[in-house]
């Protein structure tokens, strides 16, 4: 049906929304409410470490084509903290000239913890898609996120040679910018990513020298096409590569590192990870 709909120029897309908002127990942080409108939609909570939440995002037809609009808005209310991830990696298909939007917002509140960690994002060639993630932070938030994107099907010897993808990732701190940050592919030109497949990027809030120190020693066996920073407290981790095995390997080996210091709690990675 997905190949049909993506030749029909007729096709409208989907309008699908998710809003989910977290609040905080003595005993865990519940799912409070959870309103969807179209295919998006979660699992029922998992509590393998006592009172974080972590969900699983589900996006049911697999796949994002052209015309398709998807908005999904994520709440944590005060002290609150939930694992979010998806089953499986998300799907940009080929379009016949309509974009496809994928808008997400996400507002932490006070001492409330995100870890923000959906599987990969992939981009078939002809896609026309955009992309645009916002983070609004408190003061005293914590927030653990990645995106891994990846363009064409490499592990088919497939490129992005053509198609267009615009990107934007911003993080606010009490309505201060933080972190600002566009990336456009087009007409098959990769070279704003050294002609790399892969790109992933992390964020990791409150950080310090400390952890960037961290971060640095874990991405070193990507040389040169990996680097971190910290900004006011933002550490942002970013890197090519050409394996995805290797992207997240690096992933998830800087998220176990980092997330002791940051939330106080042992790495526990999702099931879902593992099947």
């Amino acid at each position: 049906m997905l190949a049909t709909q993506v030749a029909d120029q007729t096709y409208q897309g989907w309008r699908a929304s998710l809003a989910l908002q977290f609040c905080h127990t003595p005993e865990k942080t519940l799912l409070h409410s959870a309103r969807h409108v179209g295919p998006l939609t979660v699992q029922r909570p998992f509590y393998p470490e006592g009172e974080t939440c972590h969900l699983y995002l589900l996006h049911p037809p697999g796949g994002i084509v052209g015309g398709d609009e998807l908005e999904i808005n994520i709440h944590l209310a005060a002290s609150s903290h939930a694992l979010i991830t998806m089953p499986g990696a998300s799907k940009f298909y080929r379009s016949s000239g309509p974009q496809a939007r994928l808008v997400q917002h996400f507002n932490i509140e006070e001492n409330a913890i995100l870890e923000w960690l959906p599987q990969d994002t992939i981009f078939f060639p002809g896609a026309n898609a955009a992309l645009h993630s916002v983070f609004h932070l408190h003061a005293t938030s914590t927030l653990l996120a990645w995106e891994l994107f990846c363009l064409g099907r490499p592990v088919i010897n497939e490129t992005f040679s053509h198609g267009r993808i615009e990107s934007r990732l911003e993080v606010w701190l009490e309505g201060e910018p933080l972190l600002i940050e566009r990336q456009h592919l087009a007409d098959g030109d990769l070279t704003p990513v050294a002609e790399h497949s892969w790109i992933g990027t992390l964020l990791f809030y409150p950080a310090s020298e400390t952890q960037l120190e961290e971060a640095r020693e874990a991405i070193a066996p990507l040389e040169h096409f990996a680097g971190a920073t910290l900004t006011d407290g933002l550490l942002s981790v970013r890197f090519l590569a050409h394996d995805n095995l290797i992207c997240q390997q690096a992933m998830r080996a800087i998220w176990q590192r980092l997330r002791p210091q940051l939330t106080a709690k042992a790495p526990c990675s999702p099931r879902i990870w593992h099947t």
